[in-house]
């Protein structure tokens, strides 16, 4: 396989600057094997379950990610990835060649700094902040901003409406850089509907980091994953187990579900509670393991989101189905259209 292979042309008209108002009245495209593609509403997404089938969020809550620092004169641009097991936190940081271990980071006048734990290069730091909790959590509303994808067009930063359309219904746990965008489209009215379709949900948290912004720059079997910590409770891995055991789908909204899902999956599809960080990479010629069907967005060329899409429901049916959204004016990226995809036999 070739970077190339998984490339294609977008005209920035199909990339989408704000949600479908209301959400669930966004575009919908169906694509499972043998079929023609289906153009529908996420607003009939229960029509194309069926009851007994799981549907699986992830119920993380994007942070304000993006921090203006100083080192002494030097600015240096921060953005949080993950927080790391000893509570400092791995960042990407803009001129991160003049950091060295033991500089402090210093966020205009706030009272808050961050002291350079290691300069793993590339961009690469580790930082700890003198503040924990519910004090840092205050210092991230004030000094920080959303790091939105560089897709969406905010000449001035992100904006009020912007904190609001970047949530999901699904968030609980504080810790991600960006949205698992496929939630961005339910609404209570949806998942009401699900409700009384019979179709159970569950949810479970993987906190989606700064590197799910990266592009593939190297061949494709050297590319390094950005790793991403998650959890699996017991009572959901349960739930899962005994969903498929009874013969219903799994439904993963989301690619972010979708590797969380499957790295907590063992050989016989059998998914175990899981915390972690996991970097798995799924391309085409993986077997997939615990997930049926995918509710997703459209994703950016070139990119590991869309080898993991064409490794679902194949490389040729996704191609089609991508320059079939992009004739017919589908919305792209994150507040874009969707598509439900079936694995592939």
């Amino acid at each position: 396989m070739q970077i190339s292979d998984f490339d294609f042309d977008l005209p920035r008209e199909n990339i989408a600057l704000e949600p479908a108002r209301p959400r669930d009245s966004a575009r919908l495209l169906r694509v499972a094997a043998g079929q023609p593609l289906a153009e529908t509403r996420i607003s009939d997404l229960p029509g194309l379950l069926e009851p007994g089938d799981l549907l699986i969020a992830n119920d993380t809550a994007v942070i304000r990610a993006q921090l203006a620092a100083r080192r002494g004169e030097a600015k240096i641009g921060i953005t949080l990835d993950r927080i790391l097991s000893d509570g400092s936190w791995h960042a990407l940081a803009k001129n991160a060649r003049k950091l060295k271990p033991g500089d402090t980071l210093h966020f205009g006048t706030d009272p808050v700094t961050a002291e350079v734990v290691e300069n793993e290069g590339d961009g690469a730091i580790s930082m700890r902040f003198s503040a924990e909790g519910e004090a840092f959590d205050d210092f991230l509303k004030r000094a920080g901003v959303l790091a939105l994808p560089p897709y969406i067009d905010r000449p001035t930063g992100p904006t009020m409406q912007d904190d609001s359309d970047y949530a999901t219904i699904f968030e609980r746990h504080k810790g991600a850089v960006a949205a698992p965008t496929a939630g961005l489209h339910f609404t209570p009215d949806l998942l009401a509907a699900l409700d009384a379709r019979g179709v159970k949900r569950h949810t479970l948290t993987l906190h989606v980091g700064a590197g799910t912004f990266l592009p593939v720059r190297d061949e494709i079997a050297s590319h390094k994953m950005h790793a991403e910590w998650g959890r699996i409770d017991t009572r959901t891995a349960q739930l899962i187990n005994d969903t498929r055991a009874s013969g219903r789908k799994i439904v993963a909204v989301g690619t972010t579900s979708l590797r969380l899902l499957e790295s907590a999956a063992d050989e016989h599809g059998i998914v175990h509670p899981w915390e972690g960080e996991t970097s798995i990479f799924i391309k085409p010629g993986y077997r997939f393991r615990a997930v049926d069907r995918l509710m997703t967005n459209f994703h950016l060329p070139r990119s590991t989101l869309f080898m993991l899409v064409c490794a679902l429901a194949g490389t040729e049916a996704m191609r089609d189905a991508y320059r079939h959204a992009i004739a017919q004016g589908f919305r792209f990226y994150s507040y874009g259209d969707a598509c439900l995809l079936d694995r592939a036999p």
